[in-house]
């Protein structure tokens, strides 16, 4: 099947935001494991799993649609000193892959590709859900403040 160009361009962009929250997540989930916060690395660690599935979703999607995954295109890491600014981090780079979702969700929507925005939709829901995580996070961290908040994250 051909696919709309401006559509394969817009998965291409979400394959390379999908691609860079892995390596951001990866590394945030490997300094938490250095430091002690097991649960913490557990977290990020299946986030980053959650995000290479959406990864795999897209190159799927493009290759059907006849287009070239482009997979050696990353955008920004933002790694975190620390641990609040690692999840202000993720949740910054989340709330961009919202933005990025749902105008792809719009863009296949007016090419009227059905199935690619379901397929967009579906991984929307998950990045909402990533988000949600890391807002709980952060309010956990404020409401705890920072030390204790980090004493629940050892094990």
């Amino acid at each position: 099947m051909e696919g709309n160009p401006k559509l394969i361009e817009a998965l291409n962009a979400l394959l390379a935001d999908e691609l860079t929250a892995i390596n951001q997540y990866i590394v945030h989930a490997e300094m938490c494991e250095d430091w002690g916060y097991g649960k913490l690395h557990e977290s990020f660690e299946k986030r980053a799993k959650e995000e290479m599935k959406h990864a795999e979703q897209l190159i799927g999607r493009i290759l059907f649609l006849g287009g070239k995954p482009v997979v050696t295109q990353l955008n920004e890491i933002h790694i975190g000193e620390d641990v609040p600014k690692q999840v202000e981090n993720d949740r910054a780079a989340e709330e961009g892959a919202i933005k990025a979702y749902n105008d792809a969700i719009a863009l296949a929507a007016e090419v009227g590709d059905h199935a690619t925005r379901d397929l967009l939709v579906q991984i929307l829901n998950d990045e909402d859900r990533h988000m949600d995580e890391l807002e709980e996070l952060l309010d956990q961290i404020e409401q705890m403040t920072l030390p204790f908040f980090l004493t629940t994250q050892v094990g």
